[in-house]
């Protein structure tokens, strides 16, 4: 309708023109003071489908068909118990390094350092199996708890540096990667070289050192070690006064110190919490899945741990679930890459797109866009 009818006080019809409107070139941008939760998923969705749609395009022009994507997907993941078992498997140490970077990121500390945590972890580990600390019975507690310090210890200098003297965590923590890989070279080039085969890893741990297996398959104790961890960390995050005030204090630090939130102690505490889970990720890893340290057993877990967390949007029931379809990629990536001759890079820059578009999403939850304006 053109135009709106309203009756004065006289009865007598008075039209009224509403202002014409044209189409802007550049959309009026207008912050969102709240969004919907379903608003919220609604924009993950439609994220998540771009990425899928973009990646099928993608790997169409590689010369991998959709039927045959589809295919691979279904056989590599879903066709057997052993097929989700695998995923499973690889699902488990991925968890665990989402969280650890997720403890941090919710405190507001940008934890690039995960590689190095998980190195010192499985060197405090290997240690321990290395010179019989503890008793046999207990060992593998005993491997756990020293990993989780290993990983502690390495991440309080970037955290201090950061509480004390408002130093980058990002160069810190990153550059003390490189420190710890030199580290992990050394051990295995060096003491702890296999005396059996002399190739650059340590001996294999022996059977109490290794983490226990669940009698399904492959599948050993480092994925209810990953799940248990995950409620944990769900329980403290959603329900506790800690969560709450760790919600409060990433959303405004210094309004949270102005009403008495302890900002210093629970930043310190995340950070080691990180720490303490990114070193047992080393041992998830080393006691898990190698049974033994080696010289790039922690090769892209850095991408993966951010990448997890930041899709999961820090929850960690979120990291779970992005967990596993990351387990599932990793797989049929690898699949891909030996069946149908696509190389890694490919299989990094779909990764690289699911990232852009979930960042592209908080865009849309920011911002409501007014396309119109009046004439």
């Amino acid at each position: 309708m053109s135009s709106t009818e309203l009756t004065d006080t006289s009865h007598e019809t008075v039209a009224v023109t509403p202002p014409a409107t044209r189409l802007r070139m550049v959309p009026l941008l207008e912050v969102r003071q709240s969004v919907s939760e379903r608003l919220r998923i609604g924009v993950y969705v439609v994220s998540l489908l771009v990425a899928a749609v973009l990646s099928v395009a993608l790997l169409a022009w590689s010369g991998v068909a959709p039927s045959d994507l589809g295919r691979e997907i279904a056989t590599t993941a879903f066709s057997s118990p052993r097929a989700l078992g695998s995923v499973l498997v690889r699902t488990a140490p991925l968890v665990i390094a989402g969280l650890a970077t997720a403890i941090a990121f919710r405190a507001n500390f940008w934890n690039i350092g995960l590689e190095g945590q998980m190195i010192l972890g499985a060197i405090f580990a290997s240690a321990v199996a290395i010179y019989d600390i503890g008793p046999e019975n207990g060992r593998v507690v005993t491997m756990a708890l020293a990993a989780c310090l290993g990983g502690m210890l390495w991440i309080a200098g970037p955290g201090l540096l950061k509480q004390r003297l408002g130093i980058n965590e990002v160069i810190t923590t990153l550059l003390l990667n490189y420190v710890a890989f030199n580290l992990l070279l050394h051990m295995v080039y060096g003491p702890w070289k296999d005396p059996v085969s002399a190739f650059p890893h340590t001996e294999q741990y022996e059977t109490f050192e290794r983490l226990p297996m669940l009698g399904w398959l492959n599948l050993n104790w480092a994925l209810p070690l990953a799940v248990g961890l995950a409620l944990i960390l769900w329980w403290i995050m959603s329900f506790s006064r800690v969560g709450y005030l760790l919600d409060l204090m990433s959303s405004n630090a210094r309004m949270a110190g102005a009403v008495g939130v302890p900002v210093a102690g629970l930043t310190v505490a995340a950070i080691l919490g990180s720490g303490a889970v990114g070193g047992l990720t080393g041992f998830a890893i080393s006691a898990g899945v190698e049974f033994r340290m080696t010289q790039d057993f922690f090769s892209g877990y850095l991408f993966s741990g951010v990448l997890i967390a930041f899709l999961g949007r820090n929850h960690p029931l979120g990291v779970v679930i992005v967990a596993f379809f990351m387990a599932v990629l990793l797989l049929v990536g690898q699949s891909l890459q030996v069946f149908f001759g696509v190389p890694f890079a490919l299989v990094q820059l779909i990764q690289a797109i699911f990232i852009t578009c979930v960042a592209a999403s908080e865009f849309f939850l920011t911002y409501r866009m007014h396309w119109r304006q009046a004439a």
